[in-house]
């Protein structure tokens, strides 16, 4: 195969019609850009030029390679800039793979790199399936993962936030009158529940029975910010995370007493390269966004239930 430094010299001869000067272009010697010009006709099985006492100037064949060897020379030194871009985090690619109930986190972090980062071009699935989010690791179809725990110890991890996690329900709800949660409170209750294809059925079954306590579901849902909303319009009672919450969200919003939180991860196929560690440091100063109707309810309630002086 023709080395990209033997191209080169057939485009600096060809720019300049002449060995000397495609030397000196290139800070090399006269019989080693002749060297490699030969080289270069061997493996075409061609004259590529052809020598005159005034200088050089191409064959016919050596015209229709020199075209060609111009976009390889190009395409190798955007390979490198590339390169560079990302190992200095300033440019590349970017896959970006979360939890459904996460991408709200994702998104002011995605909005300032949009803004901020506009050579790194970024890609964002999204999955309810933990094993499908571990596979797009495994796959290398993904360079970072935003996912509560735990992981497999084959990934790296980094903790990035801690995420509360709430009680929904319609305003007019018993549950609504209450500044704190506590898990007897629901016991019985009737819920919006999350279907089975979404990992949060599992994991709130198990909070559920961990707690030792009996509800009725009454609906499910696959998608992680329909739940509260389907409570708040009181279908039942959702338990779920924060960031399921939507701005405007007109339902009543309690915390658990004690609070319930769940740790955020960057999960990451191996150590994270400085691209992946920027975005990663990113999402950690950006944490997990309430939106203010939301947060005055949460602090509303944590007053009420801080002792009196």
């Amino acid at each position: 195969m023709a080395s990209l430094r033997a191209l080169e010299c057939l485009v600096a001869v060809a720019d300049s019609g002449s060995i000397t000067q495609a030397a000196s272009r290139l800070h090399s010697s006269q019989p080693a850009v002749s060297h490699q010009l030969a080289a270069l006709e061997r493996e075409a099985g061609t004259a590529l030029l052809l020598r005159e006492p005034r200088g050089v100037r191409l064959t016919p064949a050596g015209r229709a390679a020199v075209a060609d060897a111009r976009r390889a020379i190009e395409a190798a030194e955007s390979a490198v800039r590339a390169a560079r871009a990302t190992g200095k985090a300033g440019g590349g690619s970017l896959r970006i793979a979360a939890a459904q109930s996460l991408v709200s986190v994702l998104a002011p972090v995605l909005g300032r790199w949009h803004r901020e980062h506009p050579d790194v071009d970024i890609t964002v699935r999204e999955s309810t399936s933990p094993q499908e989010l571990e596979s797009l690791l495994d796959m290398d179809e993904t360079d970072l993962v935003l996912r509560p725990g735990p992981v497999p110890e084959r990934h790296t991890v980094a903790p990035v936030a801690e995420e509360e996690v709430v009680v929904v329900a319609a305003t007019d709800h018993p549950l609504a009158a209450r500044s704190g949660i506590r898990w007897t409170d629901l016991d019985g209750a009737e819920i919006v529940h999350f279907a089975t294809t979404n990992a949060l059925s599992a994991w709130l079954d198990h909070a559920l029975a961990q707690a030792g306590i009996q509800v009725t579901t009454v609906m499910r849902t696959a998608v992680t910010s329909a739940a509260p909303q389907l409570a708040a319009a009181g279908l039942g009672v959702a338990i779920c995370p924060v960031s399921a919450l939507a701005a405007g969200f007109e339902g009543a919003v309690r915390s658990f007493s004690p609070r319930w939180t769940r740790t955020l991860l960057a999960v990451t196929p191996g150590e994270p390269d400085p691209l992946v560690a920027r975005f990663v440091a990113d999402l950690r100063a950006s944490g997990v966004p309430v939106p203010d109707g939301v947060r005055e309810q949460l602090d509303a309630a944590g007053d009420a239930r801080e002792p009196s002086a």
